[in-house]
């Protein structure tokens, strides 16, 4: 039994690439079924975003795992091995968990740190769960992965760093202002960077957003996603005089707002004080504007400054989760390893308990005239024996199993108590699960399958 994830992402390949390889989520129980159902494959879960495509999956064996992954990605996308496998990253093994654990921590993301994909990576596995196609091992890992990524972002501060323009800008004005509730927004533009600095401030409470284009249209559009006013730059003057907030990101090549406007704005303001953040370039806003009272000026520079010190901030968080990490594979790793000693331990469990059921009965025989409350205690007491002289035991095999030369000693256990038929009965008694459950699959398949009409049949009538 093996770990395998094999994937493609913004690191390995370019958009062009990563776009061919998504997975639609009408079709993803299809697309798990699928890979579940194909050779060498135990359990599988399949992670899709718009920045990353991985697969998760427990195999027999490594070689075999890696081929059949890449032929059900051939088949799936219709694309030949040859035009894509450059592009794939393959993790094994310890490899694998720890590339998970990474990534669901959001250390190995566009932005470090994001928590986003934390949400993205629980749905699904629990969807893959959902479908049947994660067992024992995955059930385990990623549960303990969703826990571990819960605890980094709790214990640490990674998340709490802007590290984008549009959210710094807006991570700026909350340090400033501290609450949004009352505070009113002017936003002048209507493009991406405008509509992804509205987002954040109405993700924050903000009172109420205006929104300024040259295109009154495109700035009522924008507008009427977060329950704002519009209006035209010809109406400027006026949304200033009620604005407490101004972020300005066009395309102009002049200065949308000049220190000679702006003079004659806050003289009809008053003392009311108005801070300004120009994240345009080239800028909008003319520097001079700050050497106003009561006026507070920053520019991208400024922001870019925050996000820079910011991801300093962020890396140094992400330290302390690598730490997590490590402390998290090896736990993972000690908790795999046991699982192979498990048939061991059931076939010791069970012979020392049919030797115990055993001397009971002989005792039984023996004393006729027990009642049975003095049979309950000899049960009783027989039984605790009996746990007591397997703790020891059992103990020492699980530690055996995380040793270099473990299969050696597992035998060596093994001989010492006489285990040999009962551990070969388990192993096949699991064999033969893993038998029925496969050709369950199969049948399932078949009948879907066979419950479908093809493009070229018709129903009889």
């Amino acid at each position: 039994m093996n770990i395998l994830s094999i994937g493609i992402n913004h690191k390995t390949a370019p958009v062009e690439i990563r776009e061919r390889f998504v997975f639609q989520q009408e079709r993803m129980s299809e697309a798990l079924k699928t890979l579940h159902q194909t050779k060498s494959i135990q359990e599988c879960v399949i992670l899709s975003t718009c920045n990353r495509m991985e697969i998760y999956a427990v195999v027999d064996q490594l070689n075999t795992g890696r081929h059949y992954i890449k032929s059900f990605l051939s088949n799936w996308f219709g694309m030949n091995k040859a035009d894509f496998t450059d592009y794939l990253y393959i993790r094994e093994d310890d490899d694998a968990v720890d590339h998970l654990f990474h990534v669901i921590c959001g250390l190995d993301s566009m932005v470090l740190g994001e928590t986003q994909i934390l949400g993205q990576v629980r749905d699904a596995f629990l969807f893959a769960q959902e479908q049947g196609t994660t067992s024992n091992i995955f059930n385990s890992l990623f549960k303990q992965a969703v826990t571990l990524a819960k605890k980094a972002q709790t214990e640490t501060n990674i998340g709490e760093n802007a590290v984008s323009v549009s959210y710094a800008a807006v991570e700026l004005a909350k340090k400033v202002f501290g609450s949004f509730k009352k505070k009113s927004v002017l936003i002048i533009g209507a493009g991406k960077m405008s509509e992804l600095t509205a987002r954040h401030l109405h993700a924050n409470g903000v009172g109420s957003v205006t929104v300024a284009n040259r295109t009154y249209e495109r700035a009522s559009r924008l507008a009427e996603q977060f329950d704002g006013n519009a209006c035209t730059m010809d109406q400027l003057e006026e949304a200033l005089r009620h604005t407490d907030i101004l972020i300005s990101s066009t395309g102009s090549e002049d200065y949308v707002l000049t220190r000679s406007d702006m003079d004659t704005i806050m003289k009809v303001r008053g003392d009311r004080p108005l801070f300004m953040i120009d994240i345009a370039v080239p800028r909008d806003l003319d520097p001079a504007i700050n050497d106003l009272d009561n006026v507070y000026l920053y520019d991208i520079d400024d922001l870019e400054g925050i996000v820079d010190a910011n991801l300093q901030e962020r890396a140094r968080e992400a330290e302390k989760i690598e730490v997590m990490i490590g402390e998290e594979l090896v736990a993972f790793k000690n908790w795999l390893q046991t699982l192979g000693v498990v048939p061991l331990i059931t076939s010791l469990r069970e012979k020392a308990m049919n030797i115990q059921a055993e001397a009971v009965k002989n005792i039984e025989n023996k004393l006729p005239d027990l009642t049975e409350k003095e049979k309950r205690i000899i049960r009783k007491y027989t039984r605790s024996m009996i746990n007591q002289l397997m703790h020891d035991p059992i103990v020492s095999v699980k530690e055996l199993a995380s040793e270099a030369d473990r299969d050696d000693k597992l035998e060596l256990f093994t001989r010492i108590f006489g285990l040999e038929e009962l551990v070969e009965e388990k192993k096949k008694e699991e064999e033969k699960k893993q038998e029925a459950s496969s050709t369950s699959r199969v049948k399932e398949d078949n009948t879907r399958r066979s419950n479908q009409l093809s493009p070229y049949e018709v129903p009889v009538r």
